[in-house]
């Protein structure tokens, strides 16, 4: 094989890489999001829960 031809494919591989690098490092930033939201949401409706069961357990103490 010639050297300019082995450079070159070097050169198209070493793109590819980097484009493949690039796709998976924004995946990684939109799973991040998506995985504090979910906390988020969770801890919310925890909340909700626990204010919603609030007043009867205080009405049932007197």
């Amino acid at each position: 094989m010639r050297p300019e031809i082995h450079l070159t494919l070097h050169h198209v591989r070493a793109a590819e890489l980097r484009t493949e690098a690039e796709a998976y490092r924004l995946a990684a930033v939109a799973r991040s999001h998506r995985d504090l939201r979910t906390r988020l949401g969770w801890t919310l409706v925890e909340v909700g829960l626990r204010l919603a069961t609030a007043p009867k357990a205080a009405a049932a103490v007197p």
